[in-house]
């Protein structure tokens, strides 16, 4: 299993393919299955993505302090010491996109081009989301994984999602199932309430070829979110997505293509 230590813990990665690299991270209790589940790297794309703290296979959790977007930059720059990359397209799903647009405004030298699937944040933390993500936080603490999902499970806002968005239903169910969750479940409350970058102002400085995905039915990850960055950041793409609610399969069929399309365009 492919390791490095940082700030005393050990970060699982991973990594597919040979070329110019692509980082990207996963969302709010992923790991790396989920960027290489989505994306084939073509020839010439080295993917690479890595568990961040508190999630995956990254151990041991560390301080719950430092579950932030600015330790999380920093990790992330990091992993590119590690594996020896100068420049990358540097991307990410949700939480990762979040960590995307961070890292690249921290540390614009480094970054060729910017992919922000799915964003779930903007200059401040979604509401749903911290609703939503609070709660898991606080049945996992009194009840425990498994009969904090059945809790959960009683709840109203449970029975929206599963009658409107079926999938997102379905994600945050699996909150409840990931490793050492209870353990982790600070993640849960800190993450989301965080800040990764507070200034709408700041975007404007972005000055590499960017592409942003969204979809919708999908109240984790507005719709509106990602138009309004695609519109913030100078000379973006924008591409719709199908909702993972309506036909998983296709959606991943989008994402590869955007992707694919989008590197193409760029002579990656």
């Amino acid at each position: 299993m492919p390791l490095f230590v940082h700030d005393q813990i050990q970060f699982h990665f991973d990594e597919a393919g040979e070329g110019v690299p692509f980082v990207f991270q996963h969302g709010l209790g992923g790991d790396v299955t989920q960027p290489f589940g989505l994306f084939r790297p073509p020839a010439g794309i080295r993917l690479l993505a890595f568990d961040a703290r508190a999630h995956g296979r990254t151990t041991p959790m560390g301080p719950p302090e430092k579950l932030c977007f600015r330790v999380f930059g920093e990790d992330l720059q990091a992993f590119l010491e590690q594996v020896g990359v100068d420049r990358v397209i540097m991307g990410g799903i949700s939480m990762g996109a979040a960590l995307a647009l961070h890292f690249t405004l921290r540390w614009p030298e480094r970054v060729m081009g910017l992919v922000l699937s799915r964003p779930a944040w903007l200059e401040a933390p979604c509401p749903w989301n911290v609703r939503m993500f609070t709660r898991i936080a606080a049945l996992l603490r009194d009840y425990g994984p498994e009969a904090g999902l059945v809790e959960f499970k009683k709840s109203p806002e449970y029975a929206e999602a599963l009658a409107k968005w079926p999938d997102v239903a379905k994600s945050l169910a699996t909150q409840f199932q990931a490793k050492d969750v209870t353990e982790r479940a600070p993640r849960l409350e800190q993450i989301i309430r965080d800040r990764p970058h507070p200034e709408r102002a700041g975007w404007a400085s972005v000055r590499v070829p960017t592409l942003v995905l969204g979809n919708r039915l999908d109240p984790i990850h507005p719709f509106e979110y990602a138009e309004e960055l695609a519109r913030v950041i100078p000379g973006a793409q924008f591409r719709e997505l199908t909702s993972k609610s309506v036909d998983v399969e296709q959606h991943g069929r989008d994402v590869q293509r955007a992707l694919d399309e989008f590197f193409q365009a760029n002579g990656w």
